[in-house]
């Protein structure tokens, strides 16, 4: 059976303790010579839009994306021991993500906001990143919009893999964007209520599947090959 997991990263695979406030703050600090007056709002959405936001809340131009993409991703390589410190892989995310790993037919990467760089700071602060197909996945410098994301992904499987263009794809994330980008892009979906979202948002938003973590990996397998006859 062919499946294409996509898992995000922040709050669905690890607590990153305030480590991300603090590289978007840094990258603002590098790019405009000061603090900016408010915390970054991230709600699942990509670092384009994160960046261009605090610019324009700030009443400042917005930076061209090369330069807002560079200032991320040296706030990020900074930060890697402290995330290390700080933070933590989420419950069951290690053996979720080696069992699928582990699947016959199976590719699995991430879809995330995150720029390329830092996604694979914050995955290698935890040794999660090899066990994850990351060339194949999507990242927050590849488009503005969350489900965009997906046709980027679904594009390097099949050029790098060989992977038929309708494979069965499914999103496993935490938040009601992770829910909409797999609804809009005809994915499946496991919402996990292992970030500020609960279980009932997570249904509100639209998703049929909802867990409270990863923690039961046979559960979790469980629902990801039901998407694979679809």
């Amino acid at each position: 059976m062919e499946l294409f997991v996509l898992w995000d990263i922040d709050h669905t695979l690890i607590e990153n303790a305030g480590v991300s406030k603090e590289i978007y703050a840094a990258a603002f600090r590098a790019l405009a010579g000061r603090e900016p007056t408010e915390p970054a709002r991230t709600e699942g959405r990509t670092d384009r839009l994160i960046m261009r936001d605090m610019f324009v809340r700030e009443g400042l131009p917005v930076p061209d994306w090369p330069f807002a993409e560079t200032a991320l991703a040296q706030a990020g390589e900074a930060r890697l021991e402290e995330l290390r410190r700080r933070g933590t892989t989420l419950p069951g995310v290690h053996d979720a993500l080696k069992a699928a790993s582990a699947q016959t037919g199976w590719v699995s990467s991430v879809l995330t906001g995150n720029i390329s760089a830092n996604a694979r700071v914050k995955l290698a602060a935890f040794e999660l990143d090899s066990l994850l197909d990351l060339p194949v996945g999507a990242y927050g410098a590849d488009a503005e919009l969350r489900p965009h994301l997906v046709a980027v992904a679904r594009e390097r499987a099949q050029r790098l893999h060989g992977v038929a263009a309708d494979i069965p794809t499914v999103l496993v994330g935490d938040t009601p964007r992770d829910v909409e980008a797999a609804l809009t892009t005809g994915s499946g979906v496991l919402a996990v209520a292992s970030g500020i979202h609960t279980q009932e948002e997570l249904t509100g938003a639209g998703a049929v599947e909802v867990l409270p973590d990863l923690s039961d990996t046979k559960r979790v397998l469980g629902i990801l090959e039901s998407f694979a006859g679809h």
